[in-house]
């Protein structure tokens, strides 16, 4: 599995999470919510340093990744995160 960024959605979390270089950011999953690849299950973010990471992106200096504990939710898709101009907010594709 591959972690894909745009640009538009590094900048969102940059300034909504007051993110500097060095910084890294956890995808996990979360019981609840929705999404195409887990029913019943979605994705939350903290920030916290990587234990086993199994995907990892740098862009601009941070850090963004998934642990090997919760790889099974991806379902062998890679996560793209793009930025969705209607809502104002990253938006989760599973490709």
């Amino acid at each position: 599995m591959n972690i894909h960024m745009s640009d538009q959605a590094l900048e969102w979390y940059k300034k909504e999470l007051h993110l500097d270089k060095g910084d890294h950011i956890k995808f996990q999953v979360r019981y609840g919510g929705c999404s195409t690849v887990q029913k019943g299950f979605s994705l939350g973010i903290v920030k916290e340093e990587p234990d086993q990471a199994v995907a990892t992106t740098e862009k601009d200096g941070i850090t963004f990744f998934v642990e090997e504990k919760d790889a099974w939710y991806f379902d062998g898709h890679d996560l793209h995160i793009k930025f969705d101009e209607e809502l104002n907010e990253p938006k989760f594709d599973y490709e």
